[in-house]
């Protein structure tokens, strides 16, 4: 059982919307955490977070400018640190495109600067975050993405008699997050027109809290080098539309630069090593550290057929025009009406 009681636990990129919700679960559910560093360069946010967690009701919260991209930075933050979660990225696709080198010294660089900083220090686990848009990408925010997956993967095969462990989690869009589609069709709502891109395009769908949930299902169970992805329900990018702006007029704009019409969080390729671990699928490493028997024995883990595919289009599981209307409320916006 994770306790993170008496713990140090820092977080890189924690002033966006999935280190702020892991920061609250952190301090509800470990209120004795000895110190948790939130590492980010923005100094604004972090301002307004300090507001959020103010120093004389939250003392173990600490505030670090850095950037990823300085390895010097990260090593100083990295001391006496337990667990590292590394949140830090570089994400909209449109800009990535744009600005290709800026997306590759963020989350590429930036990712190896992670793993020599957690190699030369005491760190016990990291756990990086993922996106469905690593799974076969097609756009340069994905593909640094798979290539962070890559090192963090790999970065199991050098620690040497380090015992510290790396692991990834992947999962979809975050519902309500900066950036995502859901924040943006309640601002458009009140022009009456909702721009679409292709009507039937499709993503994942998970809540902040889900997000939250499989990081820390990481940090306690992940035995080195696996790609974790979770089990949710995809949508309807009309059915969002609808579930916002019933009365809104659907222009449609036509696919942004590298955006795929349905994502994809296992590919075909991984199946050959991928698990069924009941709430979770989780792709190993090619090279485990590990005996695979008894990982297999422990997590009662099942192994998917050659050939399988998990994408956002081809999903057995849907949210309905009235269950995201539900999950804007409880999620997103407690004032949203239809």
């Amino acid at each position: 059982m994770l306790n993170l009681d008496k713990k140090q636990v820092l977080i890189t990129g924690g002033t966006g919307s999935l280190g702020k919700a892991l920061t609250r679960r952190i301090l509800a559910q470990w209120p004795n955490i000895s110190r948790l560093v939130i590492y980010s360069r923005d100094e604004q946010k972090q301002f307004e977070m300090a507001q959020e967690f103010p120093n004389h009701l939250y003392p173990q919260v600490r505030f670090f400018i850095g950037d990823v991209r300085d390895s010097e930075r990260l090593i100083r933050a990295f001391r006496g640190i337990d667990y590292v979660i590394h949140a830090a990225a570089m994400k909209h696709v449109p800009i990535a495109e744009y600005n290709p080198m800026e997306c590759v010294k963020t989350n590429i660089n930036g990712a190896e600067n992670v793993i020599n900083a957690a190699l030369d220090s005491a760190i016990k686990k990291v756990v990086a975050l993922s996106t469905d848009k690593a799974a076969a990408p097609i756009n340069l925010y994905g593909a640094t993405k798979l290539a962070s997956d890559k090192l963090f993967v790999a970065a199991n095969n050098i620690k040497g008699d380090n015992p510290i462990v790396f692991s990834v989690v992947r999962y979809g869009n975050v519902m309500g997050s900066n950036g995502s589609v859901i924040p943006f069709f309640l601002k458009k709502k009140k022009e009456g027109v909702l721009p679409i891109t292709v009507p039937n395009m499709t993503r994942f769908n998970i809540s902040l809290d889900g997000g939250v949930d499989m990081v820390l299902h990481a940090l306690e169970t992940a035995w080195g080098g696996e790609i974790f992805v979770p089990k949710i329900p995809s949508y309807r990018i009309l059915d969002v539309a609808t579930a916002i702006g019933p009365n809104c007029e659907h222009k449609i704009v036509g696919i942004r630069p590298g955006e795929k019409i349905h994502e994809e969080m296992i590919t075909e390729s991984d199946s050959f090593f991928t698990y069924d671990l009941g709430k979770y699928y989780a792709i190993l490493p090619q090279r485990a550290k590990w005996n695979l028997e008894h990982f297999v024995e422990e997590f009662n883990a099942k192994k998917v057929e050659e050939g399988f595919k998990y994408n956002s289009g081809e999903n057995t599981e849907w949210e309905t025009i009235e269950s995201l209307r539900i999950l804007i409320k409880e999620h997103v916006d407690p004032t949203f009406e239809s």
